[in-house]
């Protein structure tokens, strides 16, 4: 769980541009930010398997 003054951090409008940094807005966690789904590996993996994200389907070969 990551510190709430870091998640308020992250959502505010940086002074410069490439000091924008992604975290997961669900948990908060900066690192394994999957960027096409906007969260973190953890909090996607569980989505997943719930299958409250349409159109991910658990590979099975």
């Amino acid at each position: 769980m990551a510190k709430t003054s870091k998640r308020v951090q992250a959502t505010r409008k940086p002074k410069f541009k490439v000091r924008a940094y992604n975290r997961c807005p669900i948990c908060g966690r900066s690192r394994a930010f999957l960027r096409k789904f906007q969260m973190c590996r953890l909090c996607f993996r569980k989505r997943a398997l719930n299958a409250e994200i349409p159109g991910v389907i658990k590979a099975s070969w």
